[in-house]
């Protein structure tokens, strides 16, 4: 489960303003925040907690139900 959105909100960022920051396309971080994302480099998880100021348990969480 990707909590991206929860953190987004809790820092009153966009999520165009976060792909600005990190340097991915809207469409990419999109795929990400909506869960339908199969992989994430740890190069772009470093950038997006870096720019959220949060750890990767933070914005990941590991869901047994989930696909």
């Amino acid at each position: 489960m990707v909590k991206l959105d929860d953190l987004l909100h809790d820092r009153r960022m966009t999520l165009t303003e976060l792909a600005e920051r990190v340097g991915l396309t809207l469409a990419n971080l999109s795929i990400l925040k909506t869960g339908k994302a199969k992989a994430i480099r740890f190069s772009t998880l470093a950038a997006i907690c870096r720019e959220l100021e949060c750890q990767p348990g933070d914005l990941l969480a590991f869901d047994s139900k989930g696909s």
